[in-house]
């Protein structure tokens, strides 16, 4: 019998660490997940190219004038 209090218990602390866990980050996230290590926000819209019009990702834009890749 205590063996299954014992389960209950541990499966409602993991599904309040998973719950608690996902609210933490969703509303409190560190700044790593803000923004890439060249500083540019995550979900960044493409800019469009001036001459063919397609989209470039801003993430190339920054190599491009960091002197990377």
């Amino acid at each position: 019998m205590w063996q299954r209090l014992l389960l209950r218990f541990l499966v409602a602390l993991s599904a309040i660490a998973s719950v608690g866990g996902f609210l933490w980050m969703s509303f409190a996230p560190p700044p790593g997940m803000k923004a890439t290590r060249d500083g540019v926000p995550y979900f960044t819209p493409p800019v469009v190219h001036p001459v063919t019009g397609q989209p470039v990702p801003v993430e190339t834009l920054v190599q491009h004038y960091k002197g990377g890749k």
